[in-house]
């Protein structure tokens, strides 16, 4: 549980700080779930929105920090002052680079962002006296598992196969590095796959949706001239999916009652193909639609099935996740719908 604490402002820094009065001189909160100052990078991002709608439906105020509202993953000084200015109980560290096939491109890139700029939150958090800092890493962190390990457990062996994984890798030690080393209250988390509305099209599901609104727009137009092809990459890939609201509510128990130095699995425990994802999504809409594998969307290295458990997470928290992934997918779809009716794409650009 998150506990009331007393705060005063450190004369001996250059700037605001906030003093962590010890667990033991803590008072908890006896009437439930306690309101708490959220800050949350990456708030501009898929799962940002969700998150801060989902704290503020329970209460928490919020300060969110993207690209636009804040500084780059790589200034340290800039998120220094930030965190400092926003004297947050918690910070939920979103934001990094998300695309796994993007991440062969541009390994660099990648691990600044991800890695050193996990770092740079971490340094600001703790000269802030943040209470708590919730670290989103990634199931890519598994890498290659065989069918016999799973479902994966947090105890499983890293072995990360692309440079997405290992930037996450990277991250989570130096969170587990700054709980150890400097006392800081991390708490690391490892979602895997999760969907839903508002999600680019840079990703498997929105991007089937978004071809199949665009066919449906064609026939309503009188434009279709035959089926429109959908392209993708490839569709024997086996994933844990788990709706993006259900991954919130993990997010936010964590910060109220994970372990400190602790990492735990979001996942709905259940593999789904990405087959399936696209029968799935096909079976909701009546356009006319064949499919096609498109080489440049193949990965050069793929995990063929990812399964996680989230025992531990239920065991520390009571979570288990709520939303049906044909309720997931029907949603997705709907968004794509309305996304292509008003000429924008789930990735945010404007059609022209």
């Amino acid at each position: 549980m998150l506990l009331a604490r007393e705060v005063h402002r450190s004369a001996t820094r250059g700037f605001p700080g906030v003093m962590i009065v010890p667990r033991d001189r803590c008072t908890p909160n006896t009437e439930g779930r306690e309101p708490v100052k959220a800050l949350i990078t990456g708030a501009g991002g898929f799962v940002g929105p969700h998150l801060a709608a989902h704290l503020r439906e329970v209460g928490d105020s919020v300060t969110p920090l993207d690209l636009r509202r804040g500084p780059d993953l790589r200034d340290g000084p800039g998120w220094i002052r930030a965190v400092a200015d926003a004297g947050p109980d918690v910070v939920y560290h979103l934001a990094g680079l998300s695309d796994v096939g993007g991440s062969w491109a541009d390994p660099v890139t990648t691990f600044e962002i991800n890695a050193l700029g996990t770092v740079i939150v971490l340094e600001a958090a703790r000269l802030a006296g943040t209470a708590r800092v919730v670290v989103v890493s990634s199931a890519d962190v598994y890498g290659l598992v065989a069918p016999e390990d799973l479902p994966l457990t947090e105890a499983h062996t890293l072995r990360p196969n692309s440079p997405y994984g290992a930037s996450k890798q990277a991250a989570e030690a130096a969170a587990l590095q700054y709980h150890r080393g400097h006392g800081l209250d991390v708490v690391v988390v490892r979602p895997f796959n999760h969907l839903g509305p508002g999600q680019s099209t840079r990703f498997a599901a929105p991007a089937f949706a978004d071809q199949i609104a665009a066919a449906e727009g064609s026939v309503a137009a009188g434009q279709g001239a035959g089926p429109l092809v959908l392209r993708h990459g490839d569709l024997t890939p086996e994933r844990d999916l788990t709706d993006v609201r259900d991954v919130v509510r993990a997010y936010r128990l964590l910060a109220e009652r994970g372990v400190p130095g602790e990492v735990y699995n979001v996942c709905s425990g259940r593999s789904v193909s990405m087959r399936q994802v696209l029968d799935t999504l096909l079976a909701a809409s009546e356009a006319e639609v064949v499919t096609e594998t498109d080489p440049a969307l193949v990965r050069p290295v793929e995990v063929p099935v990812q399964q996680g458990s989230y025992a531990k997470l239920e065991s520390a928290t009571g979570w288990r996740p709520e939303l049906a992934i044909d309720r997931t997918l029907g949603d997705v779809l709907d968004d794509a719908r309305r996304r292509r009716g008003a000429g924008v794409r789930p990735g945010g650009r404007t059609i022209r």
